[in-house]
């Protein structure tokens, strides 16, 4: 099979062995799979992938066709539409995985959308929910609010009925994020009023405001840190609330922790997804061969959502 490979800081496009199922697992034929910054950062050196999925080949969005069902995997039959959130190893044309890892593809996804979904809207929906307790009629702010994980949030938070505001830094995306559903958007340094839950996806200079605006029993909940990871938190501020700062990533659990996070998007996502209240936006897609013009344009930055590769028919 082709993947896109990490070679010495850089991608490039190689042949790798045919990976075969074992028990519990399933082969999936990749016909898209996104780009993440987590990939950028293991094309640096900088994010290896959990142990037992591939070193080289990035990629921890994927979606295709189950090819070849390993011993003991009965949950889907070859043929059928799956996507997930995997450890690594999406971005090449076969990957196995854990059939647990997997949910179906809506009829309403195509292989693009289908190929960026599932990193993102589980990443959000575990830190909405499972770790903020976000419910209806709270106030919601989300900073780096144009990003994947933040346009899948702000949907999200819509669709439960809470109020969205969204910190997005380029003003030309502020009505593209308006109209997934936030309420306000406003750029950083317009941030107002108080909020119930705050989803930080941009890092420790964010930390001193966060506390200052949040309300009573306030949650933060912090899960991206690329503008900082360290930085000034005034603990008497926090106490006064009586509020909670929690942090979480995903691609290092256990199997048991990501199938779970994985069944409850299943559960409460995807009805949402068939219905049309979901989407995915999409920035651009591009063939597999071009993967180092991809990730160029994701280093790029300036985009509003996914930039997908894809693979096959």
């Amino acid at each position: 099979m082709r993947a896109a490979t990490v070679r010495d800081g850089e991608i490039v496009v190689e042949d790798h062995p045919d990976p075969t199922p074992g028990h519990g697992e399933v082969l999936i034929r990749v016909r898209a799979a996104a780009l993440n910054g987590a990939d950028m950062m293991q094309k640096r050196g900088l994010y290896p992938a959990p142990s037992g999925w591939p070193q080289d080949i990035p990629g921890l969005d994927v979606a295709g066709e189950v090819a070849e069902r390993g011993p003991d995997a009965t949950r889907f039959a070859v043929g059928d539409r799956v996507m997930g959130f995997v450890g690594g190893g999406g971005q090449g044309e076969l990957l196995v995985c854990h059939e647990r890892l997997l949910m179906p593809v809506p009829d309403v996804l195509d292989w693009p959308r289908a190929g960026g979904f599932s990193e993102v809207f589980t990443t959000a929906h575990d830190a909405l929910f499972t770790q903020g307790g976000l419910t209806a009629g709270e106030r919601l702010l989300i900073h780096g609010a144009a990003g994947g994980v933040g346009t899948a949030a702000v949907q999200l938070a819509r669709a439960t009925g809470a109020e969205v505001v969204a910190s997005v830094r380029n003003a030309d995306h502020h009505a593209g994020v308006a109209a997934l559903g936030a309420g306000t958007v406003v750029v950083p340094d317009d941030v107002d009023g108080t909020f119930d839950v705050i989803l930080e996806l941009v890092g420790a200079p964010n930390l001193p405001a966060n506390v200052k605006s949040l309300n009573m029993l306030g949650r933060i909940v912090v899960i991206g840190i690329a503008a900082g990871a360290k930085g000034e938190l005034n603990l008497g501020a926090l106490m006064g609330k009586r509020g909670r700062i929690s942090a979480s990533m995903l691609r290092g659990r256990s199997l048991e922790e990501k199938a779970l996070a994985a069944r409850l998007v299943e559960r409460h996502v995807l009805p949402l997804v068939a219905r049309g209240v979901l989407d995915v936006p999409i920035a651009e897609t591009c063939p597999l061969a071009d993967a180092a013009q991809a990730y160029e344009r994701f280093a790029a930055g300036g985009k509003l959502g996914k930039i997908v590769l894809t693979m096959g028919a």
